[in-house]
């Protein structure tokens, strides 16, 4: 029979902890060098207004800058006006609300591209050390990824100025509305799944706060099964202006009841605009653009569960401007995170859905209000 191994005594125990304590104290005192995170260098690009340049692009200049370290205020105070200022100066770079990120440490625009040179070489002069490509084909060849930022635009030239980019595979922010139509969008998608580029397209309003609330009621269930939605946007409107701007409640809705839209029917009367969202297993959805009570809040938003009604404005505690500044961060974190990881947030179906909706919206306005099977807009494609 074999001897059992004797245990230890305790003080030859607490000797022998004692020693891995000491190693370990050494091992923490004197980390091992840990490699330094790779710093993305983006490509910043602004796209036009029916060829019409966007000087201080919104879309780049404010959404942007959380990729890049250093911001020259002077420039901002030439270019931009007083409440663009103003907006800068208190949140854009003030400490107390960067979230603890911002400006992200792994990022750094080193190009822009605009068709307007004097545009390009103002937002240069704006986030200093940025380089002015000559082209959208001398951009991506010296940046690891592309953020294509379009304010006010129809979409109409996204396509040439994101494939670039995304024929070398480089990760891509493709701004709303992704390829002004249906067919474009399928385009811009296609290209981005054959070249394996992850892709990111989304509304500001994706990444509200109140937007990321009512996805984790939705989901914890406790407030019980989701009813329905009203997605309302203010101003004023109008079918160009529907082409573009409806795309921001259209996309709250699809993120938070999800696609598989069925049709599509919009009445509008003056200055405000109802569309009718109907889906094949649930609740019908309802949209608002230009609804007349919220022209002061911008946005508003009604999500119903079982239990409760979820209200919400870009506002964070009655801050709109916080609130604004949130969302936007929030996006570019969004970006930021697929550069890393190569996943992406959004899927291609959310986004050709959104766009087929917007058609179908606009296609009904110009029949009087007939309700338009998405299938009908998006052909044979999907």
């Amino acid at each position: 029979m074999m001897a059992c191994k004797t245990r230890g005594t305790r003080r030859e125990f607490l000797r022998g902890a004692a020693a891995s304590g000491a190693a370990l104290a050494l091992h923490q005192a004197a980390p091992a060098a840990e490699p330094s995170p790779k710093v993305f260098r983006i490509g910043v690009i602004s796209a036009s207004i029916r060829g019409k340049p966007q000087k201080t692009n919104g879309h780049t200049w404010h959404f942007a800058h959380f990729f890049h370290p250093t911001v020259n205020f002077d420039a901002i105070k030439k270019y931009l006006d007083p409440a663009n200022i103003a907006y800068f100066d208190k949140y854009r770079r003030r400490l107390e609300d960067h979230f603890d990120q911002i400006p992200f440490s792994d990022t750094r625009i080193t190009h822009v591209y605009d068709a307007d040179p004097e545009s390009a070489a103002r937002y240069a002069e704006a986030f200093p050390g940025v380089e002015v490509a000559r082209s959208v084909d001398d951009l991506v060849k010296q940046v690891d990824a592309v953020w294509m930022g379009d304010a006010s635009g129809q979409g109409e030239d996204h396509y040439d100025l994101v494939a670039p980019g995304l024929e070398k595979g480089l990760p891509t922010f493709c701004d709303k509305p992704i390829g002004g139509t249906v067919e474009g969008t399928r385009r811009i998608l296609k290209l981005a799944q054959e070249r394996q580029a992850p892709l990111m397209s989304s509304s500001l309003f994706r990444h509200e706060w109140g937007t990321e609330q009512a996805l984790r009621m939705r989901d914890s269930g406790e407030y019980g099964s989701l009813q329905y939605i009203i997605a309302s946007l203010g101003g004023g409107f109008s079918l160009p202006g529907w082409m573009i701007y409806s795309q921001h409640p259209i996309w709250t809705v699809v993120t938070i009841a999800g696609p598989g839209v069925e049709a599509v029917s919009a009445y509008a009367r003056g200055n405000a605009c109802h569309a009718l969202l109907t889906y094949p297993d649930r609740m019908p959805a309802e949209v608002w653009y230009g609804r007349p009570d919220i022209a002061g809040q911008y946005c508003s938003t009604s999500v119903h569960f079982e239990k409760r009604t979820y209200e919400y404005t870009p506002a964070i505690e009655g801050n709109w401007s916080l609130g604004h500044h949130y969302e936007m961060f929030r996006m570019a974190d969004t970006f930021r995170k697929m550069l890393r990881t190569r996943r992406e947030p959004v899927p291609h179906r959310e986004i050709l859905e959104v766009t087929a909706i917007v058609h179908a919206g606009a296609r009904s306005l110009e029949e009087k209000n007939r309700m338009v099977p998405l299938a009908e807009v998006l052909g044979k494609g999907d």
